[in-house]
């Protein structure tokens, strides 16, 4: 593998409520190079979601991060909040699990696709926009000067998520971080999406950490996968041995069973363990 784009090691996030102190991410590490996909799986408040937002440094207040996140090569845990606005978007950018509630509603295409590359690049206005028209190309949305006209209400749900595609690759990052890409998608877009992600890995090489519930989608896009639980990853490695030969329990049953995780969980019980007061843990 080449050498990693993002390494994050010994991560955790705490919190603090009246039931006591917990982990929501307990002490996990990784590594993503520049062009290979790695899925992030694993259930409903699992501490997926909230090591995506400790990578781009979006955590709450309330949580009190510990470890180390090196991007390219710099650790952005020590970066002051400026010095961080700076890396986001231009080193490594975003994709929301919601574009409806991801887009600013009162501001139009163009000036939510052109901002990044205003800031962080020094480009005019004309540049820009011929630049963000061109990401729209690159994604398959047709007419591409129309949508920069348009505002995100105006939009359907896959186009509104195209659109967050695009305006995250305008800045050609080195990893960028989809968050449940595909969950308010129905099926059809579900599939164009995933092969755009893929699309997008091997024309402009980018690393993609992608963040799912579902190990169909991990199956069908993923080079290499990490299974979170309770804030642990409990198994990694790529996507064949893991799927064809899963080394834990958790997720044996789930490959057993041919279901996604939250559905699991469901047969388990109707909903995710509670972190303060967890169930006795699923032997290896």
């Amino acid at each position: 593998m080449a050498a990693p784009f993002l390494s994050v090691s010994d991560l955790s996030v705490r919190f603090d409520t009246d039931a006591g102190s917990f982990a929501a991410v307990d002490g996990i590490s990784f590594e993503l190079a520049r062009g290979e996909i790695l899925a992030l799986v694993g259930e409903s408040g699992s501490g997926k979601s909230l090591t995506s937002l400790s990578v781009m440094r979006l955590l709450p207040p309330a949580a009190a991060m510990t470890g180390t996140i090196r991007i390219d090569g710099t650790d952005v845990t020590t970066l002051s909040r400026r010095a961080m606005q700076d890396v986001r978007g231009a080193r490594i950018g975003m994709i929301f699990q919601e574009p409806m509630t991801s887009l600013n509603p009162v501001l139009s295409i163009a000036r939510q696709m052109t901002e990044g590359l205003r800031r962080h690049r020094g480009m005019g206005k004309t540049d820009a926009e011929m630049r963000a028209i061109a990401a729209l190309v690159d994604v398959g949305i047709p007419d591409p000067e129309g949508v920069m006209r348009q505002y995100p209400h105006q939009l359907s749900g896959g186009m509104r998520q195209r659109v967050m595609i695009a305006a995250a690759l305008t800045l050609e990052p080195g990893v960028l971080i989809a968050d449940e890409p595909t969950t308010a998608l129905d099926v059809t877009v579900q599939a164009q999406v995933l092969d755009l992600l893929v699309d997008l890995k091997t024309r402009l090489g980018s690393g993609i950490l992608l963040i799912t519930h579902d190990i169909g989608v991990v199956a069908e896009t993923a080079d290499r996968v990490a299974v979170m639980r309770r804030g642990k990853i409990v198994e990694s490695g790529s996507v064949a041995e893991v799927l064809e030969n899963p080394a834990h329990s958790y997720t044996r049953g789930l490959m057993a069973a041919h279901l996604t995780l939250d559905r699991v969980m469901e047969k388990r019980g109707g909903r995710p363990p509670r972190l303060t007061a967890p169930p006795e843990e699923i032997r290896s």
